[in-house]
């Protein structure tokens, strides 16, 4: 297995998998795959540290994938980067107007997202049933982030990026799936759109029917567990780090691996 540098994700992100990449690379690293295929993005620590050349991205949050084709063209922030929550809320009034006037593709609208990831609480991206980002400030005690952001150009020049459910990502043979979908948990609403349970089914179920080598995680529910073994998926059980807790709690909570080679 030839050793390759990892790279920091960007951005703060709720459930990131950087503590899995070792573990999904092991997998990767068995046969050469044509692409690696990411339906749920989120903080991109599995592309980044598996860095393929080849990778189909997608997320159903718009904001996030505009921020990534920024981010692919080389992004430096031109914002001001402070750590003062008055500034903060500034900047929150502008991305949610950007949204409404229909400029969420910018970069301006990449930067304030980029910027509200640093600075909120917790790194969490919230949105409201109206498509407003509603996270409050962090209260940090220094400001979080860099402006150059140019360097992951080139990680990430040939991959593709997309933004939409899960089932319009095409999938080729050859290609390397892993799936980070919103876990089974009280709280999965990280867009305007929610993810419940018959997502979860639906997502199982599409995984199961890709001829593709497939790896997905999710929280060890049990009625997760139950889903993925009928569809006949080998499962690992795994005690995954909490990142970020309000409560505190940051004891390793039960999560599973589920494979389909």
């Amino acid at each position: 297995m030839q050793v390759q540098q990892t790279f920091t994700p960007p951005l703060k992100w709720a459930g990131g998998k950087r503590w899995l990449v070792s573990i999904v690379q092991e997998i990767w690293d068995k046969q050469e795959y044509t692409r690696l295929v990411e339906p749920f993005v989120g903080g991109m620590a599995i592309s980044l540290g598996i860095l393929p050349v080849k990778a189909s991205i997608n997320d159903i949050n718009p904001h996030l994938i505009n921020f990534y084709r920024w981010l692919q063209k080389g992004l430096v922030i031109e914002l001001e980067l402070k750590n003062d929550s008055e500034y903060y809320y500034i900047c929150r009034e502008e991305f949610n107007n950007i949204i409404k006037s229909g400029e969420s593709n910018s970069q301006k609208a990449a930067e304030l997202f980029y910027f509200l990831n640093k600075q909120g609480y917790n790194g969490l991206c919230r949105f409201n049933s109206k498509g407003e980002f509603n996270v409050p400030f962090g209260d940090y005690k220094k400001v979080n982030g860099t402006r150059d952001l140019s360097h992951y150009a080139n990680l990430v020049k040939n991959w593709e990026f997309s933004c939409g459910d899960f089932t319009k990502v095409i999938i080729q043979e050859g290609d390397f799936i892993y799936a980070d979908p919103p876990y089974d948990v009280e709280f999965t609403k990280y867009s305007k759109e929610d993810f419940k349970w018959n997502d979860q089914v639906r997502l199982a179920t599409w995984l199961a029917s890709c001829p593709a080598t497939v790896v997905a995680s999710n929280q060890a529910t049990a009625r997760i567990v139950d889903l993925y073994e009928k569809l006949g998926f080998r499962i690992k059980f795994l005690d995954a780090p909490r990142r970020i807790s309000c409560t505190g709690d940051r004891k390793p909570a039960k999560e599973i691996l589920v494979y389909k080679y």
